[in-house]
Parts: C-alpha cells; structure tokens; sequence
C-alpha cells in the first residue's frame, strides 16, 4: 500500500523518491542549512512533505540546472526558500534562476514562520504553473 502525499518518509523511501542515495541526503543536510528533517529517537530521519520539495528543489538545481553546491546556498541567501522549492516544481527551475526578485521586508516574522510562507509560495507558484499547462492545452 503506498503512502498518501501528506504522510512522512523515511530517508530510504525520501531517497528512492528523489532518485539520489541516502548519503547524498545526510551530506546535503550539511551543507543545506534550510534542509531540516524531523529527528526521532535514535536519530532517525522523517522528511515531511514540505521537505521532500526542498530537498527536489536541491537535485533540480545541482543535477539538472548544473549549479554548485555554493551557487544553490547563494540562491537560497538571495532569493528564499521559494526559488529553491519552486525550481522542482514543474521544471520552471531556469525561469526562476533568471528572476531577480528584491528582498522582501521580514515584517518581523520568525524564520519558521518565514520558512512556512515560502512552502505555502511554492505550492501556489506549482498550482500557477500547472494550470498555465492546463490552459495552454486549451
């Protein structure tokens, strides 16, 4: 029985998802800052939803966009978690690559707070881009 989309993954099933090895997850764990699984006793990685997406966001950009690993930490320190997020998400990685949005004000907000708005901005960029699709077959 496979699991729903909102259900946790361990690092085997997060890694056969993304199709990159175990080690390379718990080595982009080290260098990501950003990429933080839920930790279980024992140390036992769980990756929510939201962290697969980083961590697709990550594979797109280094393996498919043919960035560095200090190009990706730049990307994210210059235009958010979204932009990382959002460049697994429907291929749109090279369009958002080229957009240099300004900075937005923190308004204050915690950075968990920040990282749970960059999450709920991705979802609505790949929402936007899959409907684009949709209306372009129109």
């Amino acid at each position: 029985m496979a699991k729903g989309p909102n259900a946790f993954r361990t690092i085997s099933e997060a890694a056969d998802e993304l199709g990159v090895p175990q080690h390379v997850l718990r080595f982009w764990e080290t260098k990501f800052s950003f990429i933080r699984p839920m930790k279980r006793a024992g140390g036992r990685r769980f990756y929510r939803p939201q962290d697969i997406a980083v961590l697709n966001g990550v594979r797109v950009l280094l393996h498919g966009e043919g960035l560095t690993i200090k190009g990706v930490q730049k990307l994210h320190r210059d235009q958010g978690l979204a932009h990382v997020v959002a460049a697994g998400l429907g291929g749109n990685g090279s369009a958002i690559l080229n957009t240099q949005a300004p900075l937005a004000p923190d308004f204050g907000l915690t950075e968990d707070a920040r990282h749970r708005l960059a999450f709920a901005l991705a979802d609505l960029q790949g929402v936007k881009s899959r409907l684009d699709g949709l209306l372009r077959r129109l």
